[in-house]
């Protein structure tokens, strides 16, 4: 993808700087803030600042307002004409193109409403709109900024795709060539790795671009995508390239997100909101949340959880449904359907807590109505051939004419066949003619095994990895109303489209992917609207209208500072370039959670004002001996971060992954905010000759002033007793207690040592003297020795220590502005 986009904007700007820069001026089309002029060959101008006159058009590059595509051969315009509202727009071919031009306060809105040839033509290209801005590229929102003025795009309707025709699948392509940095800007690298994809903007040698496209899909296609060289994209009928619309906008840098907000209001785009507030600027948008099982018979608990952690959303992770397709629940959890729900729902209502539930977009699974015992029609399919000669109701062979929607093995999950209404899996296809399909388990999920007629037609069915079917552009819709129906009935107001991806199976692309929660929020009553967060793993240059967040990162593989960390915190940057609130992922609460872990992540989310999940179930809650704390610590933090009590420069200092914090409570409105020093190392068993020393000797440097050594000492793999602290090489505590293998030993400023078990259950305490056990501001020696019990190789006791740095008062701010001292 890297040299498509580097060779498509070198010709741009080769090509715009053979122009003639003798072109005249056609059309001058403004907003309250911005000026656009289009020129007699159809290209733009100038893109003008009208506070400071300012001209942010990329010279000597091309601008053209719109490009055709025909026999995959791109068509810039010759010639242009104005007649008042409209554009007319000459391409060679006689292809000409008519474009509605509107001026509105905020912005300036071009729509085609004819064309000539419109069969021939396979795509509608609007830009791409080069500018002179590189500061902040924001790739999916489609909004280039620097300190002073923003530019815009913004695709106005589903149909209407930002982003550049780069591939036939409409996927987007990799920010190959760019990076980001601290600042959130775009900077050219040469490893060529990245995070993100290019979509409605993209930075570009001295500056930047905006592009969107419509692609004609009154006929069927093949291209590569979800895991295929060969699918067939079917025919869509959303009125073709009639229709296609778009908005460009400038403004100050400071006003772009209102200013996103009134174009979505004047152009009746999706506008979800928050207690009355636009999601976007409300900050409950990334607030965090709880996600858990419960039943119909437990919900008050998970409820009382939600509430004991400070926090309002309550995500229902269990088993929500018993099948994935028509979305009927599952009646383990509910038993009483869709009342049960809902009661559930009107239950956490009464006490402030709204509830959501967990999505897999289009995912349908095997027990599904659409699968069986008739296999819905509208099932997604890889391709389609015929049967050769006729088949019975036992045959294990099936002859087909060709094999190249079959044999596709790479995400070829389910091996399923539809013919008429049976599901057929299958082994293999033969390797040469004529072509079978081999070792056929006839009448799969509970189907009927039936005789087929030779010229039949048989289809490959697109599945996925999670062993599910996909759906084509019809079905997604209906299992879209379905889902926002249960919303509807229930008042359920919180959702996660994850698998979003999925529906790609529509042949649509990135344009299916916003298909499925546009026609969910299009479904949905505006007693829900009014208070909806929608959140998902991925999002798309229209899905963000509808999108409170992305939200994503998977927290199953490791513990809360080891599972996709910097995956999470690279994020934010992409996040706040496109003007979404910040989200840190999913972490999963275990009984062996500790609260420093859990200040750890929280302080991580507070440095970046990012939202997260909290994956935790009753049970692992019980287990936990720190839960009440862990609990008190989420709201406290929580309540800070959404109230926008932490300085900048305190959120400066927690987003630096080296350091860590803590708060205590003082009262319901001030806190201590600490920073803490933290350093871990581990003593390991080892074999010495007689009398060589075993114990460990580790050099660190305290930061702060002169303390008592606070410490965390973990039993691995064996137990330990005998434990030695020398510090400085004079001080020395000899500890008189046996650590069993998992046990725990912490010392936090007190006169006590506190044993407990992995789950953070006290065992028991012994008084001890650390009056004169403290360090010294600046280096030191720590010598630790123990006692092993086994000879296990990988015995070993780790050693964190802990000391406190700076405190500072924090104040709560009620009204949403920074106090903190």
């Amino acid at each position: 993808m890297k040299q498509i986009s580097v060779v498509l904007f070198v010709f741009i700007l080769v090509l715009g700087s053979c122009l003639p820069d003798t072109n005249a001026i056609i059309k001058n089309l403004t907003t309250k803030s911005f000026k656009v002029t289009i020129d007699d060959k159809g290209s733009l101008a100038n893109l003008i600042d009208l506070k400071t006159g300012k001209d942010y058009i990329l010279k000597d590059s091309l601008a053209p307002l719109l490009s055709v595509r025909i026999n995959n051969q791109i068509m810039y315009p010759i010639s242009a004409k104005t007649n008042d509202s409209t554009l007319l727009l000459n391409f060679e071919n006689d292809i000409v193109a008519i474009i509605k031009t509107e001026e509105k306060e905020t912005h300036i809105t071009f729509e085609l409403i004819s064309i000539t040839k419109k069969d021939s033509v396979e795509l509608i290209i609007w830009g791409p709109y080069p500018t002179s801005i590189q500061k902040t590229i924001g790739e999916t929102i489609g909004v280039v900024r620097d300190e002073n003025f923003a530019i815009g795009i913004q695709a106005l309707n589903i149909k209407t795709l930002g982003g550049y025709p780069w591939n036939e699948s409409d996927r987007m392509p990799a920010f190959d060539i760019f990076k980001e940095d601290n600042s959130n800007n775009m900077h050219p690298k040469s490893d060529g790795s990245v995070l993100y994809r290019v979509e409605a903007a993209m930075p570009i040698t001295n500056g930047s671009s905006l592009q969107a496209y419509c692609r004609n899909r009154t006929i069927e296609r093949i291209y590569s995508d979800v895991g295929h060289q060969k699918i067939i994209a079917p025919i869509y009928d959303d009125g073709g390239l009639m229709g296609s619309k778009i908005a460009l906008f400038g403004c100050a840098e400071v006003k772009t997100l209102n200013t996103l907000g009134e174009i979505e209001l004047a152009e009746g785009l999706p506008h979800p909101m928050i207690d009355g507030e636009w999601v976007k600027t409300n900050p409950n948008a990334g607030a965090a949340y709880l996600i858990t099982s419960f039943k119909e018979d437990n919900v008050e608990e998970a409820i009382e959880l939600t509430k004991k952690a400070g926090l309002k959303y309550l995500y229902h992770y269990g088993k929500t449904f018993k099948n994935w397709g028509h979305f009927d629940l599952d009646t383990d959890e509910f038993p009483n359907g869709i009342e049960g729900l809902k009661k559930c729902v009107e239950k956490a209502a009464d006490h402030g807590v709204k509830i959501g539930t967990h999505c897999l977009s289009n995912f349908i699974t095997t027990n599904d109505p659409y699968v069986t015992p008739i296999p819905d029609n509208r099932l997604a399919k890889v391709g389609s051939s015929i049967i050769v000669g006729n088949v019975n109701a036992e045959a294990t062979e099936i002859s087909i004419l060709s094999p190249e929607y079959f044999n596709q093995m790479k995400n070829n999950n389910l091996k399923t066949v539809l013919i008429g209404e049976e599901l057929i899996r299958y082994g293999n296809v033969s390797e040469e003619p004529p072509w079978r399909l081999l070792d056929c388990q006839r009448g799969a999920y509970e189907t009927v095994a039936s005789e087929h007629k030779s010229g039949e037609e048989i289809s490959k069915l697109l599945d996925h990895s999670y062993k599910v079917f996909l759906t084509n552009a019809d079905l997604t819709k209906e299992m879209s109303v379905t889902l926002a129906n249960l919303y509807n009935q229930t008042g359920l107001r919180q959702i996660s489209f994850d698998g979003l991806e999925g529906n790609r199976s529509t042949g649509l692309g990135t344009y299916g992917e916003s298909l499925m929660p546009y026609v969910w929020y299009n479904s949905l009553s505006d007693e829900l609207k009014d208070h909806l967060i929608v959140d998902a793993s991925r999002t798309t240059h229209f899905f963000w209208h509808i999108y409170s967040r992305m939200n994503w990162g998977e927290p199953w593989y490791a513990g809360f500072r080891e599972s996709q960390v910097e995956y999470r915190f690279n994020n934010q940057a992409y996040f706040k370039r496109n003007y979404m609130p910040g989200m840190l992922g999913w972490f999963k609460m275990t009984p062996e959670t500790s609260v420093e872990d859990m200040e750890w992540m929280l302080a991580k989310s507070a440095g970046y004002d990012a939202g997260y999940a909290l994956v935790a179930d009753l049970t692992t809650v019980d287990q936990n001996g720190n839960s009440e704390k862990i609990l008190k610590l989420i709201g406290d933090w929580e309540k800070l971060r959404i109230s926008n009590s932490f300085t900048e420069k305190q959120k400066e200092a927690m987003r630096d992954n080296t350091k860590e914090f803590s708060i205590d409570r003082i009262n319901d409105h001030e806190w201590h905010w600490q920073e803490i020093y933290s350093e871990i190392t581990t003593h390991l068993k080892k074999d010495r000759q007689p009398g060589e020393p075993l114990y460990s000797t580790f050099a660190f440097d305290n930061p702060g002033e002169n303390q008592v050594l606070n410490f965390i000492i973990t039993a691995n793999n064996c137990d330990v007793s005998g434990i030695t602290i020398e510090i400085n090489s004079y001080k020395k505590i000899e500890i008189p207690m046996t650590l069993k293998e998992g046990q725990i030993l912490k010392y936090t400023d007190s006169n006590e040592v506190t044993l407990y078990n992995s789950n953070w259950d006290a065992i028991k305490t012994i008084k001890i003297d650390l009056s004169n056990f403290s360090i010294n501001a600046g280096e030191n020696l720590i010598d630790f020795n123990c006692k092993f019990d086994k000879a296990d190789k990988d015995a070993n006791i780790k050693l964190e220590i802990r000391m406190k740095l700076n405190t500072q008062l924090v104040v709560l701010n009620n009204q949403n502005t920074t106090v903190s001292k």
